[in-house]
């Protein structure tokens, strides 16, 4: 019999592939049933009616592949989405993004997931290069940074890149490092160090409008939304 916090522990393991949080955490989540027979049920919920429709298709697809793992009777849908009945259909069928929306716009949902992981990725470089400053490195001793001073100096910030730099499949000893893994030059930093906050702002403030629209749209009154998790186990 699965149990409820076993299917809960494996959806915190989905993540939002830009905000680097659990689709636990963000309140995407808005039912989990668990039968008798232990097949599992979820039903998500996005802040908008027109969330991108690929972004809708990661978290669902995501969330199903999660649980497949632990449960051979799965069902993951969408609700309240202006595509829903097409993504649903087509995560049940193990269907890709592209059969069911035959020339809609980046269909690769691996390159889709790769921008957000890149994005992410610079986005957490900018919180170690601040942790790392604040932790007492010289600003100019950045570029030459090992990640082995990084998980010295500012060990959460550090987890975080690596954690972002093994999603993408990327090797590099350095604690800031381009999109090939290439260490960045003095001269480059300044401008690279811009860059990146600005990818770190506009993530950030992302994650404050989606946690409104979402509280917003479901009348959450700011609390951390539950799940009703109805049903055994």
């Amino acid at each position: 019999m699965i149990s409820r916090d076993a299917a809960w522990s494996v959806l915190g393991q989905v993540r939002d592939p830009e905000l680097d949080r659990p689709i636990t955490d963000l309140g995407f989540v808005a039912d989990l049933r668990i039968a008798a027979d232990s097949s599992v049920r979820v039903e998500l919920r996005l802040p908008t009616y027109f969330c991108a429709p690929n972004f809708a298709w990661l978290m669902v697809a995501d969330a199903r592949d999660a649980l497949a793992a632990i449960c051979p009777r799965v069902e993951v849908v969408l609700r309240d989405h202006f595509v829903a009945e097409e993504i649903n259909a087509g995560v049940a069928a193990a269907g890709s993004f592209a059969a069911s929306f035959g020339g809609a716009e980046d269909p690769e949902l691996a390159r889709l997931r790769t921008t957000f992981e890149r994005k992410a990725h610079l986005a957490a470089q900018d919180r170690l290069a601040r942790a790392l400053v604040s932790a007492g490195l010289d600003p100019g001793e950045l570029a030459a940074a090992s990640m082995d001073t990084a998980v010295r100096l500012a060990p959460d910030a550090a987890a975080a890149v690596a954690r972002r730099r093994a999603r993408l499949g990327l090797v590099s000893g350095y604690a800031l490092c381009d999109d090939a893994g290439q260490p960045l030059t003095a001269e480059r930093l300044p401008g690279w160090l811009r860059f990146a906050r600005t990818v770190r702002v506009s993530i950030d403030g992302n994650a404050g409008l989606c946690r409104g629209l979402l509280e917003t749209r479901y009348g959450l009154g700011g609390t951390r939304p539950a799940p009703l998790m109805s049903g055994g186990g």
